[in-house]
């Protein structure tokens, strides 16, 4: 099986049209037409997934962040993209990555965000076109309001958060209605007020979203890397579905950059 089909698998659930201007989804270094041997899946491609790719004698690693995100001018090891592209290139590893293409696909993260928390009636918070089902992020309902302690444990639980940032000024007594957004998306939460939803779920939030948004909705920030871990599980669930004898491996060195004190 060549690595072209492979790609092909994931770009049917996240096409490549639906990445943000900015992005850099797809293929980050390699050989789409080679055969592949395996593939292991990751959120950020290191040294260490490179390795682990290797003694599991894989030749793809899927991540979800694109390894080249700015510009490269040249390689000279002065930094992580660099280093890891440069021995991708000798080790002859395929590096593709599906970011906000993965984001935006209605079976991407923030879905599987809200279905790992049972959200019903889902729609989209961020569409990518008027009535669209593609975009970012999602809202939806709990099928019974949950005292909000309560359903802050249930995301510390669900999405293996050690902490949560969490605004101190609106606080409900019970969580009914649901908007999140898989990693640094602070930026919705007017779209998630408008949405009517008593909670926002997101990460990297910065200090003006809490303190502007604080007294209209409880925002959550549960951490970029578990708020988008999920992504190697749809990873593998497309895959597994597609090529049942396919060899792939979710990282088993992969861990949270960051860690609580």
């Amino acid at each position: 099986m060549k690595i072209s089909e492979i790609i092909a698998a994931i770009e049917t659930v996240a096409p490549l049209r639906l990445q943000e201007s900015y992005d850099n989804s797809g293929l980050q270094t390699g050989h789409p037409d080679q055969e592949t041997t395996g593939a292991v899946l990751c959120v950020d491609a290191t040294e260490e997934i490179l390795l682990e790719a290797e003694r599991k004698g894989c030749n793809l690693v899927i991540s979800h962040h694109p390894l080249l995100f700015h510009g490269v001018k040249c390689v000279s090891g002065r930094n992580r993209p660099e280093r890891v592209l440069e021995m991708a290139i000798r080790m002859g590893i395929t590096i593709y990555s599906s970011h906000t293409a993965m984001d935006s696909s209605p079976a991407g993260i923030s879905r599987r965000m809200a279905a790992m928390i049972d959200l019903r009636d889902v729609e989209v918070l961020v569409p990518q076109s008027p009535g669209s089902n593609e975009g970012l992020g999602a809202v939806g309902n709990l099928s019974q309001p949950v005292p909000t302690d309560e359903f802050l444990q249930t995301i510390k639980s669900t999405f293996g958060c050690k902490v949560l940032r969490v605004s101190a000024g609106f606080r409900p007594d019970a969580i009914g209605r649901v908007a999140l957004c898989g990693g640094s998306a602070g930026e919705f939460v007017p779209e998630a007020i408008a949405a009517g939803a008593q909670v926002y779920i997101t990460a990297d939030c910065k200090h003006n979203h809490f303190l502007d948004h604080s007294h209209r909705i409880l925002l959550v920030d549960a951490g970029h890397f578990e708020t988008e871990e999920c992504s190697k599980q749809i990873f593998l669930d497309i895959l597994t579905e597609k090529f049942p004898n396919f060899a792939v491996w979710k990282s088993e060195t992969e861990q949270n950059p960051i860690i609580y004190l």
